[in-house]
């Protein structure tokens, strides 16, 4: 899979280009947005869109959510490079969100930087952000393969039904690392990762699955398997923020203890508070719910963690979800090589390192 992420790569950002050029100019303004009513401003959108875009496009990011939908669109008998466009949706869709994020959460890195907002200013990147929750719709009229008018209408439910579901999640990940207890269980948190990080990924499958005219039940098998390996990859990338901080794994571009500092209550963090004397859990709430935190209050909170088996369970049930997944793209019955690719994504999302 990682040679299938590397080969893709490069097109997908090329097809990311072709919906947002690097250089931003009034025959592309006109062209894609229409005419202006009065006169456009190509240097101030360049400043405040496609050169915020591209910063953090180009810092890297895996690009994992646009090969896994060319690889279902291969699956479903179709040739990947006529839909390479449509595969831009689910990556700009998955980059906005992570620019508003880093508002939110008040994130110092992103991707081995300063976050966007400190690169720009709160108000570019929370418009840039929100502008990639809708520059890939017009890729819906604009895309190849002239969709029907059904079809157009299918995809777009499709988006808005997802896409809402995606603030819940996030709503509720802003509300429980904002409280200093915590008073969610493993279910709850469960869920908020189907609806932030989930989403996206069943967004990946459905759009595939819609444009190229599948079955209801094949679709649903595709979004579920997605579903299941989202949730397993947010799951992976709390290990990773715990274990970089530790210093156990490969350059991971936030900040040291970036979760601890925001307060996150993660799978990791649940489990810890269930598991630990109650001295201890008491101890990493407080630290959770602090303000701010010294480097050696991060190094206590993760020593909890770390001594509570919190580590072993998350990967534990991040596998789990990834063998649930499996399950569904074999009752998808794709052809044995796609399975196999997918099969193996399930287990990348979860032992990487970076």
């Amino acid at each position: 899979m990682r040679e299938t992420l590397a080969e893709w790569r490069p097109a997908i950002d090329d097809a990311i280009a072709d919906l947002l050029p690097r250089e931003i100019d009034d025959e592309y303004l006109e062209s894609f947005f229409g005419e202006p009513t009065y006169e456009y401003d190509p240097d101030g959108i360049q400043r405040v869109l496609a050169d915020p875009i591209w910063d953090l496009l180009d810092r890297g990011g895996k690009r994992w959510r646009a090969v896994l939908f060319l690889v279902f669109v291969e699956a479903f008998g179709e040739e990947p490079d006529a839909y390479l466009p449509y595969a831009c949706i689910p990556e700009i869709l998955h980059n906005g969100t992570i620019i508003v994020d880093d508002v939110e959460d008040e994130a110092s890195m992103r991707r081995g930087e300063p976050a966007l907002h400190h690169e720009y200013g709160e108000d570019v990147a929370l418009n840039a952000g929100n502008a990639m929750y809708f520059l890939p719709l017009k890729l819906l009229t604009h895309g190849p393969g002239e969709l029907s008018p059904e079809t157009r209408l299918e995809a777009y439910e499709m988006l808005t039904h997802e896409l809402n579901r995606t603030h819940l999640g996030q709503g509720m990940d802003i509300c429980w690392h904002n409280e200093r207890e915590v008073r969610i269980d493993r279910e709850q948190y469960l869920e908020m990762c189907a609806c932030k990080t989930g989403c996206l990924g069943r967004i990946v499958a459905r759009l595939a699955a819609i444009i190229t005219d599948q079955p209801a039940e094949i679709e649903e098998h595709v979004a579920t398997y997605a579903e299941l390996t989202a949730v397993a990859f947010q799951i992976g990338d709390d290990i990773l923020d715990v274990e970089n901080s530790l210093g156990r794994a490969g350059e991971f571009g936030k900040a040291f203890g970036n979760d601890v500092r925001e307060g996150k209550k993660t799978l990791l963090v649940i489990h810890a508070i269930e598991e630990s004397p109650p001295a201890e859990a008491e101890r990493l709430e407080a630290i959770l719910g602090a303000e701010t935190n010294t480097d050696e209050e991060i190094h206590e909170a993760l020593s909890i963690l770390e001594e509570s088996g919190s580590i072993e369970y998350a990967r534990e049930r991040a596998l789990e979800l990834a063998a649930e997944a499996r399950e569904h793209v074999r009752e998808a019955d794709l052809d044995p090589e796609t399975t196999r690719r997918l099969e193996e994504f399930t287990e990348f999302v979860v032992e990487r390192e970076v």
